[in-house]
């Protein structure tokens, strides 16, 4: 029948859903633990060092090595609140000069409680192992071996928002603990003037301009107090810390996020002959990702340290490293990266400048096999007579990660 009106087009087709973002094949599933993510990894290498004990005189005790390590991440699945957390350690055994071989690790766990929906109460502790080098400006003889160093503590605060403004309180306790050294006729080295417990208390304030831009502004009160009284030098090295700090946390987008602060730190020690030790302090820590397959990370710090070198008050020390990660294909991924360390002694003199440069390769075969290989490059640059040495580290292992 002819109506005279137009025909009713056809309704349109239903608008195409965006397709999922694709998973990552070879990332690691994890193992459930309730409501708890696990994911571990271990990891067997070998390499060659050829100045493992990082000496003068690299060629007298260059050795193969091998290295073990394990870790895991932690991550919970909660409604409310928050657990997170990294741990590891690892072991590195080098066949001709047993004296080098040395464990180390780290870890933490962050627990996030949701008091209310604008305040969250903050508990966290860590932990780290590491060992020292022979040829250590605070080693006052030559020792054998590499003593540990034991470092542990634990945090706990409360924040609470405003609107825009957030405010947080924490307080911490952090301890240090130092092996005594063993020398080659039997003989010990006592550290235990070294030994500590660091009290801390800081407060920062925050606003939230944009999502992207949060400055911020903090102080912080601390105390340092060392086991024995007066060290081995008949020095009081207790001391009390004051610092003020400004800074800002940035997203300019995905591919730029970071952190940058600067500030300035007062140390007053227990002994009238040592200076107060003061000057500038900042960390950076800058992610730019100008493609989906290229990852740049910058990092850096400035921070006042403690010594036991006589008549020192202790060291300025400033960091800078920068990683370049590449992904040539989903499961083959190179990264260059390069440091650079300057520590000085005040009072002293005494200079140490560390460097170091390399490339890392990762290649995954499947969600829970990769291989890993490596080459770094390292040299210190010291102004005590004796103790520059260079070192060239290459290795490669398997990790299985689950």
């Amino acid at each position: 029948t002819v109506t005279g009106l137009p025909a009713v087009p056809p309704a349109p087709p239903p608008p195409r859903r965006a397709p999922a973002a694709q998973e990552d094949p070879y990332a690691p599933l994890g193992l459930r633990l309730g409501s708890v993510v696990l994911r571990p990894a271990l990891t067997n290498s070998v390499g060659y060092d050829n100045n493992p004990q990082r000496t003068a005189a690299p060629t007298r005790n260059a050795s193969p090595f091998s290295r073990h390590e394990g870790e895991v991440d932690i991550q919970s699945n909660w409604n409310v609140h928050e657990l997170t957390g990294r741990l590891r350690a690892g072991y590195s055994e080098f066949y001709r000069d047993r004296e080098a071989s040395r464990p180390d690790g780290e870890g933490n766990l962050q627990l996030r409680l949701d008091a209310s929906r604008d305040t969250r109460i903050l508990l966290e502790t860590r932990a780290r192992l590491d060992t020292q080098r022979p040829g250590s400006p605070d080693l006052t003889a030559a020792v054998v071996g590499r003593p540990l160093v034991y470092q542990y503590g634990a945090s706990a605060g409360v924040t609470h928002d405003i609107n825009r403004l957030q405010m947080t309180l924490r307080g911490s306790v952090d301890r240090s603990d130092y092996e005594d050294g063993k020398l080659s006729n039997g003989g010990i080295v006592s550290q235990r003037d070294r030994n500590q417990t660091q009290y801390g208390l800081r407060l920062r304030a925050a606003y939230e301009v944009t999502p992207g831009f949060r400055p911020f502004v903090q102080g912080e009160v601390d105390t340092r107090d060392f086991d024995q009284a007066i060290d081995s030098s008949g020095y009081r090295r207790s001391s009390n810390g004051l610092t003020g700090r400004i800074g800002s946390t940035v997203e300019i987008s995905r591919q730029l996020t970071g952190e940058v602060s600067v500030g300035y730190q007062d140390r007053k020690y227990d002994d009238a002959r040592l200076r107060n030790l003061k000057g500038l302090i900042g960390d950076a820590a800058i992610i730019w990702s100008p493609t989906p397959l290229t990852t740049v990370t910058l990092r850096g710090t400035s921070e006042l340290g403690d010594t036991t070198i006589a008549g020192s008050s202790g060291t300025t020390a400033r960091r800078v490293a920068l990683e370049v990660a590449h992904a040539l294909r989903r499961n083959l991924t190179v990264t260059a990266f390069g440091s650079f360390n300057r520590t000085e002694y005040e009072g002293q003199g005494l200079r140490e400048d560390s460097s170091s440069i390399g490339a890392r390769l990762d290649y995954k075969l499947t969600r829970t096999v990769s291989i890993r290989a490596s080459f770094t490059h390292e040299r210190l640059n010291s102004s005590a007579q004796g103790s520059d040495y260079t070192a060239n580290v290459a290795q490669v292992g398997l990790r299985l990660q689950f």
